[in-house]
């Protein structure tokens, strides 16, 4: 498959900014996680989206009847991989294991997203982006662990007691970059206000299976809180999070995107810091600075490649 490649300004600092959002995620998930199983938390999120989103989903039936094989088989990789696989994926290493390594290893997801890019929808990765992975990369370490070489200092973190909740991390950051990808071509047919009601609505049949096999877990009374963490879970990084993601997705190169989603550490470094009182140091503004500083530029310089190559075609 291929998607036509079009560039707006701002995209990538759409797609940042969404992935920003992404970054309250954790904040709610992790308390979540220690009463509940992975798949009801995942199930409820998307049962609480499926409600809001369903009059969207019904208005829009003459665009998804409209969608071929090859792009239902994109939202399906986007359902049931990213938004159902991916997300119980990550939410059970985050439970098993440290989440400081789900955390770290999850900022490989640029790597899945860029070989498929590639691979997929024939996108050209030069060496501009390999450069840009590195500092992305790094600032995201930086925002994530501060002062603190967690991960290298500390080999425990890797040890053979959390090595499935590492596996679960990678599989995580897969599906995601898939994800990624899939949404980027899906995006050339629908628009995403569409594409987000298709992504959860196809998901929920899927999360209920899973529930419905391990019935014995389903039966659990929700507190107020607990409710009130799922609807905030749902309807900010899940709901507000994808629609401006996929408002900037839908004109930037899957790669360059994939990129631009490792802003969401810093939305969590921020509220660990203001509920946790957990300080940040200079150093992970450092690293929140050099990440938003590698967005613009790539964002700019897709703009300035845009008007190079209409300035040649002119001429």
């Amino acid at each position: 498959m291929r998607a036509e490649q079009e560039t707006r300004p701002w995209a990538l600092v759409w797609v940042g900014a969404g992935a920003s959002l992404w970054g309250t995620d954790t904040f709610f998930r992790r308390p979540l996680a220690m009463s509940l199983s992975s798949a009801q938390i995942v199930l409820c999120e998307h049962l609480i989206l499926s409600v809001v989103l369903l009059p969207v989903f019904w208005q829009a039936r003459s665009q998804w009847r409209a969608l071929r094989l090859s792009q239902w088989g994109a939202v399906l990789g986007i359902a049931w991989g990213g938004s159902a696989l991916g997300t119980i994926c990550f939410t059970e290493a985050i439970k098993l294991g440290n989440p400081t390594a789900a955390v770290f290893l999850q900022k490989t997801q640029p790597l899945f997203a860029a070989f498929l890019a590639a691979l997929l929808l024939g996108e050209r990765l030069q060496g501009r982006f390999w450069i840009c992975l590195l500092f992305t990369v790094a600032g995201a370490y930086l925002v994530s662990f501060g002062e603190s070489p967690a991960f290298f200092a500390n080999p425990a973190v890797l040890a053979p007691g959390r090595t499935a909740a590492a596996l679960l991390a990678l599989g995580a950051a897969a599906l995601w970059g898939s994800s990624t990808v899939f949404g980027r071509f899906a995006l050339q047919s629908v628009p995403f206000l569409t594409l987000t009601a298709l992504r959860i609505l196809c998901a929920t049949p899927l999360l209920a299976a899973f529930a419905w096999l391990g019935r014995r877990q389903i039966e659990v009374h929700l507190q107020t809180r607990q409710w009130l963490y799922l609807a905030l879970m749902a309807l900010v990084p899940g709901l507000l999070g994808l629609l401006v993601y996929y408002r900037g997705l839908r004109y930037t190169r899957a790669s360059l995107a994939a990129l631009a989603e490792l802003s969401f550490p810093a939305t969590a470094a921020l509220l660990n810091w203001i509920f946790l009182r957990t300080r940040i140091t200079a150093i992970q503004a450092g690293g929140f600075l050099l990440v938003w500083l590698v967005i613009v530029y790539l964002d700019r310089s897709a703009r300035r490649d845009k008007g190079n190559s209409a300035a040649v075609a002119a001429a």
